[in-house]
């Protein structure tokens, strides 16, 4: 190397060296302090540095911004899961519910039935960790298209009726079945949503669980009362109550057909131990496209036959519903022979028709009492009044006014079914239903 180019090759030297050195000050906090840039990454990689205590107020904003995060995590959900058991695809779904793992409900549930309304309540839902009822999580609600499209439902514990439950609709493609869209229950204070009410299925549904509860006022919300009397919704509270019915759990309601302005459901119950299957059917109709579906029809056979085969050993006489003469339908209570007592299972039967009547003092009803042909009738029309007297009594005392209650002594002058055979015999099945009580319900 000349000597001619050695000066340079040292100028340059030193102003690297220069400039190593400037760059090693600042970034160990010389005069203009460390670049902001590098401050996180200075912090966490230099032991001697000595990072910022935490600001309460952040922590706190931190707390707030959970939801967001849980939005966000069920907004990148992805095409949702197809499960040839729509049962197991919603006890998973309850699971990640319940654990708070918003990444798996959007994974399960899937982006189309999450639109932004939607992410944000659940997000609020599922942060709150809510608890599910046990054992029955999981219910089915029934079809909407048979074999297409079905309702399921997961089940709050320790919410109230009508906020218990979380719907999701489901359809089938390729034999399986993926969430469709879902209505979560509305907050306190906020109405039901209006989705359910909207269509027959939710309003059959609504029925059925307020005639399940023995929820007389809920329940004639959703009948078209021209055509539904009071009495047949009372029947059927009776007949849910008394036979210990509940809904199948595989097939509570099946569509049978669908029409513009017309529905039809198959209701199906069990007993309380899950046997002896039954069922009756719902018609729904709508007056007009912007009128609401209400229950026009509800008919009982099957049911009525079914509690009297195992409730009244098969006697289809003894049933606690019967057409009245006048229109409508009778509540019918049974007695003992001789005996002018209420069985528990008429009490219990009573404090319901005592819940109707005191939602309105308008209301009235008559109470006949009836006996068989057996004795005098004089003895006869005694005590049938007094079997009409002792029903009025217990409904006073459970609340229902004097005045909405008028009783009739009919005697043995209206029976049933004849007292003798056609012989001439006594006939001990005809008598026994002829020993009763009857509640006409009034209501107009």
């Amino acid at each position: 190397m000349s000597d001619s180019r050695r000066p340079i090759l040292f100028i340059a030297g030193t102003a690297a060296l220069a400039a190593t050195v400037v760059l090693l000050y600042m970034e160990r906090g010389g005069k203009d302090g460390p670049r902001p840039q590098n401050t996180e990454t200075a912090g966490e990689s230099s032991p001697s540095t000595t990072a910022p205590a935490p600001v309460p107020a952040m922590q706190e904003e931190s707390s707030v911004d959970t939801p967001v995060d849980a939005e966000a995590a069920l907004a990148n959900a992805g095409v949702g899961l197809a499960s040839a058991d729509p049962a197991a695809l919603l006890a998973r779904i309850g699971e990640a519910l319940e654990a708070g793992d918003f990444e798996q409900l959007g994974q399960l549930i899937g982006r189309q039935a999450l639109d932004e309304p939607t992410r944000k309540r659940l997000a609020e839902l599922a942060a709150a960790q809510p608890k599910l009822r046990r054992p029955d999580t999981v219910q089915k609600v029934g079809d909407i298209e048979l074999n297409q499209s079905v309702r399921w439902a997961l089940l709050l514990d320790g919410a109230e009726a009508g906020r218990d439950r979380i719907f999701f609709d489901l359809k089938r493609s390729s034999g399986k079945w993926s969430v469709h869209s879902l209505t979560l229950p509305p907050g306190p204070g906020e109405p039901l949503p209006g989705a359910l009410l909207a269509d027959t299925l939710g309003i059959a549904d609504a029925f059925l669980q307020a005639t399940l509860r023995q929820e007389f006022d809920r329940a004639k919300v959703f009948v078209d009362a021209s055509k539904v009397s009071d009495a047949k919704i009372a029947g059927l509270c009776i007949l849910f109550e008394d036979g210990q019915y509940r809904l199948h759990p595989e097939k509570p309601l099946r569509a049978m057909f669908r029409q513009p302005t017309s529905a039809g459901y198959l209701a199906q119950v069990v007993s309380a131990d899950g046997s002896e299957a039954a069922e009756f059917s719902l018609a729904l109709q709508q007056s007009g496209p912007a009128d609401a579906w209400r229950v026009a029809d509800i008919n009982l056979d099957g049911l009525l036959a079914d509690y009297a085969r195992r409730i009244a050993g098969g006697d289809v006489y003894f049933t606690p519903l019967l057409k009245n003469p006048q229109g409508g339908d009778t509540l019918v209570l049974y007695f003992d022979f001789d005996e002018d007592s209420l069985a528990p299972r008429t009490e219990r039967q009573l404090a319901i028709v005592a819940r109707i009547l005191k939602t309105d003092p308008a209301k009235k009803l008559t109470l006949s009492g009836h006996t068989d042909a057996l004795g005098t009738e004089e003895y006869n029309t005694q005590l049938s009044a007094r079997r009409a007297q002792v029903v009025k009594e217990f409904l006073v005392a459970n609340g229902v006014g004097e005045k909405q209650i008028l009783t009739v002594a009919r005697g043995p002058s209206q029976p049933r079914r004849p007292n003798f055979t056609e012989s001439g015999a006594d006939d001990p099945a005809g008598r026994r239903v002829n020993r009763r009580a009857e509640i006409y319900l009034d209501f107009e």
